[in-house]
């Protein structure tokens, strides 16, 4: 019958999202516990290395908030 393939399709979703997940989990450990940030566009490079000069540490996933900026 047709509810025959939903446990072969559990498995391959499963499988499918894996790499995904585990993707975001590593960039979480390596980032401080926040996700990579991705430059698709000039506008957005520009606020990452704006992040990364204003952290002082040289790293753009450090961030202080505006009460911290000198």
């Amino acid at each position: 019958m047709w509810y025959e393939i939903l446990p072969g399709m559990a498995i391959m979703g499963v499988c499918l999202s894996i790499p995904g997940l585990s993707t975001v989990f590593m960039h979480r450990f390596c980032n401080g516990g926040k996700e990579k940030r991705i430059a698709r566009y000039p506008y957005q490079w520009t606020l990452m290395e704006r992040d990364r000069r204003i952290s002082g540490v040289n790293k753009y996933y450090v961030s202080k908030g505006l009460e911290n900026i000198d």
